[in-house]
């Protein structure tokens, strides 16, 4: 029965891991992979020379920080309000409202974007501005917007997911810790600090970590559909997965992509390697409590 996922497993995960030495080589497709020149790390050299390499990589980083600090607090936020909620045809119903963005392709979400940024028929330049009186935004061609519009628009769409995490974690507290609260007198927003919070922290450590294992990755979509790839506005929108991407399929430099994805691979597999010994040490601790 394992069979056909071992067999996905090992097609697609393992065998494409040959083609790692692409980023030590430059290719001649007349060559072939395995017969064109090896140039060591004159790949990784031009990269890093770049200031290419700084730009992508302060991208990833800040914006993934940004992300899971955000994604966390509005997510637990949200699952604590749901919780409150005891009519369960309106919890589910809520609940589904707020799961949908995740579900939603980013595809749709940079054109749902566009209908709220347009600068000719965008909801806030022909609604909103001319009731506050300012004029027009091109926000396509403005890089100083886009930290917080991608930010937003990151945990619109992700809170939901952990939002229902939380909350299952939350449904799993004993309700006689609750009820103890509140024979102490503690009413309900100290029962969420003294209660809720302490007793969630350790899936709230775990998810934490997790994301952070993957912080050398950033979601594709968002950085490369919702902006609509508009070069203007690179700098802020440009991450080692969209570089990866730009350099493999506008440059055609199969080298340097390669040297950039193995980089990040590389970096990547450290912080999960490290994310999973903190894992492992946090569950083994509250094990013994």
């Amino acid at each position: 029965m394992t069979l056909p996922g071992v067999l996905y497993l090992l097609i697609n995960n393992y065998l494409p891991m040959f083609g790692v030495v692409i980023a030590f080589k430059n290719i001649n497709f007349a060559k072939g992979i395995w017969g064109s020149d090896w140039v060591g790390f004159k790949n990784f050299e031009y990269l890093f020379k770049t200031s290419d390499a700084y730009i992508i990589t302060r991208n990833t980083i800040l914006y993934n920080i940004v992300f899971i600090i955000l994604t966390t607090v509005f997510a637990i936020g949200l699952a604590i309000m749901l919780n409150e909620i005891k009519n369960r045809f309106l919890s589910r119903m809520f609940q589904s409202f707020i799961l949908l963005p995740y579900l939603i392709s980013t595809v749709i979400v940079g054109y749902l974007v566009l209908s709220f940024l347009d600068v000719e028929s965008g909801f806030i330049n022909k609604s909103i501005l001319p009731m506050l009186g300012m004029n027009s935004i091109e926000w396509y061609a403005e890089t100083k917007y886009w930290p917080y519009i991608l930010t937003i628009v990151h945990t619109w769409k992700d809170a939901g997911y952990l939002c229902v995490i939380y909350l299952a974690a939350i449904i799993g507290i004993d309700q006689e810790y609750y009820e103890a609260a509140t024979i102490d007198g503690a009413n309900r927003w100290q029962q969420m600090w003294s209660v809720t919070l302490p007793l969630i922290t350790p899936v709230i450590t775990i998810m934490s970590l997790l994301a952070i294992g993957r912080i050398f990755y950033s979601d594709f979509g968002l950085f490369y559909q919702v902006p609509l790839n508009t070069g203007a506005l690179m700098p802020v929108t440009n991450t080692i997965d969209t570089y990866v991407y730009r350099a493999l399929m506008n440059l055609g430099d199969f080298g340097m992509a390669s040297a950039a994805g193995l980089y990040q691979s590389l970096v990547g597999f450290i912080l999960v390697m490290i994310s999973n010994f903190i894992v492992k040490k946090v569950n083994s601790e509250n094990a013994l409590f």
